[in-house]
């Protein structure tokens, strides 16, 4: 996949996803107030949350911030269906508002695993703010706090979004048409 160029059909633009940052921002901060710990799941939301987490500033949130490392996908295109803590946060959730953000929503497993982790710790409340959420693909009962965009149901690449780690550096999200 690395040797050769593919052909990207671009889903969401570099200023889609920036104008819709800023409205998520608002979102969340008239939702969530100034005092958050926003934790980011790694590795695919580091983008998303970086560009979040500047817009936060602007709509007066002062976060802190942790990462988190959730895996059930490795270097395939299917969940295994078990979640796997790879690296957990420093930070103490206990009595905080936390702002969880993740890059996309499918069956739902990751987030209902994470929020409910979070929550047991003794987080006050656990938002969940995602990038992408492909809801036909939804296995648990799960539904996002915030989205970014509805996602059709192709394998998507790019802003932090990867196909066996490439392509997270496009500055747009796109579906690679030759795959």
């Amino acid at each position: 996949m690395a040797d050769k160029k593919p052909n990207i059909e671009v889903l969401f633009s570099s200023a889609d996803i920036e104008r819709r940052n800023k409205e998520l921002a608002e979102q969340i901060a008239s939702d969530m107030g100034e005092d958050l710990l926003v934790i980011a799941v790694l590795k695919g939301s580091f983008v998303f949350a970086a560009d979040l987490i500047r817009e936060l500033h602007h709509a007066g949130v002062r976060p802190q911030i942790d990462f988190m490392a959730l895996s059930s996908y490795g270097d395939k295109q299917i969940s295994s269906g078990t979640v796997v803590i790879t690296r957990d946060i420093v930070d103490t959730v206990k009595g905080r508002r936390v702002l969880l953000i993740d890059d996309i929503l499918e069956s739902g497993r990751t987030m209902a695993f994470a929020q409910q982790e979070l929550l047991d710790r003794g987080a006050e409340m656990v938002r969940t703010c995602l990038m992408l959420d492909k809801k036909g693909k939804r296995i648990v009962d799960f539904e996002a706090d915030f989205v970014g965009f509805d996602c059709p149901d192709k394998f998507v690449i790019g802003y932090g979004l990867d196909y066996a780690h490439y392509y997270r550096e496009l500055p747009y999200i796109g579906h690679i048409t030759d795959a």
